[in-house]
């Protein structure tokens, strides 16, 4: 290199790193913000990015961060603090506002179509059948106890009466010996369609209820008095991990496959629709985020990563790398010799 051309490499070098240390490091950062904002004004985010780029950058993010060391450790921490809970406990209702829940519940009702028309296919299943039967079965078990217990309660050997009516009624079926549970299960697995279809009916039912909803609230509301606490109290750690690790796997083998692909395909293909043809300012408008406050924050930011770089000497090998092939180049000596 020219000796002329180490010397003006060395003071552009020091020029920059002058620009990227203590306090002017901040201004520098927001200057380059609003030139970079400035600059781009009046291009459309269509443009300015290739939405096919996109959709392979999201899905290949998608495809193998759910099983990267940093995933499984920012997990391992979610499930530590959860564990350990807030350090000043507050009340749950300081965390989620009770008309808030109450629109979430109105929601919730709202979706009750959604449940007839779920239960509507499952009716077609006969593992579902049966388990619906089973459930079903032990309901009517549990109430024809209860109503045993009641009327023994009330009439001393009223109870053994129910109970012995009960049992003449099963043995009246041909099931002799048989418990109530096991006869209904036996009965109702013969029609594992109704079953679902009755059990869907009740939940809808009983999201449509309006006592329902009240009931909830009511729970919420002794609820929301009760401070929040870590998970520690109620469920072992290893319990925990169990569920995290499964859901973790679950995450891996769906995030990789094809379908969430073409999903990804579909949602940035709708996103360009509808906001390609903004700025980037129009678009940070869009998200209720102000222009001067992204400039501070790059300008807050900047400062701590830009001090780091420079202490381990990496800052200006970055730059004398990025300039020294032009004051080494042919171009550079030709003019120094001329």
């Amino acid at each position: 290199m020219h000796p002329v051309a180490q010397r003006l490499l060395d003071a552009q070098v020091a020029f920059h790193l002058e620009q990227l240390r203590g306090d002017q490091a901040a201004s520098t950062a927001a200057t380059f913000t609003d030139e970079l904002l400035d600059a781009t004004a009046d291009q459309q985010i269509a443009d300015l990015v290739d939405r096919e780029v996109v959709k392979d950058v999201i899905a290949r993010v998608l495809a193998a961060a759910p099983g990267s060391p940093v995933a499984t450790g920012l997990l391992d921490l979610v499930v530590d603090v959860a564990m350990k809970g807030p350090a000043e406990p507050y009340p749950l209702g300081e965390l989620v506002d009770r008309e808030r829940l109450e629109a979430v519940l109105d929601a919730l009702v709202g979706l009750s179509p959604l449940v007839d028309k779920v239960v509507a296919q499952l009716a077609d299943s006969p593992v579902v059948g049966a388990a619906a039967s089973r459930f079903m079965a032990r309901i009517v078990a549990e109430v024809a106890n209860a109503n045993k217990a009641v009327a023994d309660k009330m009439v001393p050997g009223l109870g053994a009466l129910v109970s012995f009516g009960t049992n003449t009624a099963a043995s009246v079926v041909g099931a002799a010996g048989k418990p109530l549970e096991g006869l209904l299960g036996d009965t109702m697995g013969k029609s594992g369609a109704f079953a679902v279809r009755r059990l869907g009916r009740i939940v809808t039912d009983t999201l449509q209820d309006p006592t329902t909803k009240e009931a909830v609230l009511q729970a919420w509301d002794l609820a929301a008095a009760r401070d929040v606490t870590g998970l520690g109290r109620v469920v072992g750690r290893e319990q925990v991990d169990e569920v995290v690790t499964a859901v973790q796997a679950l995450g891996i083998s769906t995030a990789a496959s094809e379908h969430v692909a073409a999903l990804i395909g579909v949602l940035v293909d709708r996103f360009f629709d509808d906001f390609g043809g903004y700025t980037p300012t129009e678009l940070l408008e869009q998200l209720d985020l102000d222009r001067v406050d992204v400039r501070e924050d790059v300008a807050r930011a900047a400062p701590g990563l830009l001090t780091l770089l420079d202490e381990a000497g990496v800052l200006e090998r970055l730059l004398r790398a990025r300039l020294e092939p032009f004051y080494g180049s042919p171009e550079v000596d030709e003019i120094l010799e001329g």
